[in-house]
C-alpha cells in the first residue's frame, strides 16, 4: 500500500511540474520538435521529467521511473510513471487543456495518481483507500469526487478526443447510443468521469504514462477503468472510463 508520504510527494512533484510548465505555456520562441512517433515534444516536456526524475532520485532513491520523455519499463517493485505534459498538442497551441501526469505503481498495481492541470487552474488526485479528491478556482476547499449513477447509454454523456484508432464502426456505434458526445479529450474526459461529469470517456491508442494516473482517481471515484478490451489499464489497449454502472454495455459495443 502507498504511505501518505508518497501521495504528498506526488503532490509536490506536481506544484514542481507546474512551474516548469506554466513558465513555457505560451512564451514566443518555444522549442518544438517532431518526435520519431510524428508526435510533438517540447523544451518543457523534457525538462519538467528531467526535474521530476531528480528530484525522484533524491526522495525514492530505490525506486525506479518510466517516462515519456526518457523511457523506461514496466516491471516490478516500486515504479513511478510520469508524463510531463499530457496534451502537447494543446500546448504548442496555447489550448489550456494539458496536464502533467504521475503516478506511483507498486507491483503492478497503481496506487496513487495525480493529474495537475495548471492552466486550467485545477488538480485531481487520489491513493488506494484515501478517496479521490480535486481542487479548483471554485472550490473554496478540496472536494471529494463521486462517479455518476447514471444507469443507462440513452441517458450517458460520453467523451473522447478523436476518431484515430477506433475498432471499426465502434465509435459511431457508442456515439449513437448515448444521449450526448463531446470532445473534452486527454486526461480531461476521465477525469470528469470521476467528477461525475461524464459518464463514459475512451481513447482507444495510449501509452502506460498516458493511463496510469488516472486508474486510481477514477476508481476511488467509485468508477471503473479498463483497456479497451476490457483488460489491465497499465497493458492496454487504449483507456475505457466510465461510472462503473455503464462499463460492460460500453465494452460491448466496443467489441461489436
Amino acid at each position: 500500500m502507498p504511505t501518505s508520504e508518497d501521495l504528498e510527494l506526488a503532490l509536490s512533484l506536481a506544484d514542481s511540474a507546474d512551474a516548469l510548465t506554466m513558465a513555457a505555456f505560451r512564451r514566443e520562441g518555444l522549442r518544438v520538435e517532431t518526435k520519431p512517433d510524428l508526435t510533438p515534444v517540447t523544451e518543457a516536456d523534457r525538462g519538467a521529467e528531467q526535474a521530476l526524475r531528480r528530484a525522484l532520485t533524491d526522495a525514492r532513491p530505490g525506486d525506479t521511473v518510466v517516462g515519456e520523455e526518457m523511457g523506461g519499463e514496466l516491471g516490478t517493485g516500486r515504479q513511478w510513471i510520469l508524463d510531463p505534459i499530457d496534451g502537447t498538442k494543446n500546448f504548442v497551441r496555447g489550448v489550456p487543456v494539458w496536464a502533467t501526469l504521475i503516478a506511483l505503481v507498486i507491483d503492478g498495481r497503481v496506487e496513487v495518481g495525480v493529474v495537475s492541470a495548471p492552466a486550467l487552474g485545477r488538480r485531481w488526485w487520489a491513493a488506494r483507500g484515501q478517496g479521490a479528491w480535486t481542487r479548483g478556482p471554485e472550490d473554496p476547499a478540496d472536494r471529494p469526487l463521486r462517479a455518476s449513477a447514471v444507469a443507462t447509454l440513452a441517458d450517458a454523456s460520453f467523451s473522447f478526443s478523436d476518431g484515430v484508432g477506433w475498432p471499426a464502426g465502434a465509435l459511431v456505434s457508442l456515439m449513437d447510443s448515448v444521449w450526448r458526445t463531446r470532445g473534452y479529450g486527454d486526461f480531461w474526459s476521465h477525469m470528469l468521469v470521476a467528477e461525475g461529469s461524464v459518464d463514459i470517456a475512451m481513447e482507444p491508442e495510449l501509452s502506460v504514462w498516458d493511463v496510469a494516473a488516472l486508474a486510481p482517481i477514477v476508481e476511488e471515484a467509485g468508477g471503473r477503468i479498463t483497456a479497451i478490451d476490457g483488460g489491465d489499464i497499465l497493458r492496454g489497449p487504449g483507456a475505457l472510463s466510465t461510472n462503473g454502472v455503464l462499463h460492460d454495455a460500453a465494452l460491448a459495443i466496443i467489441r461489436g
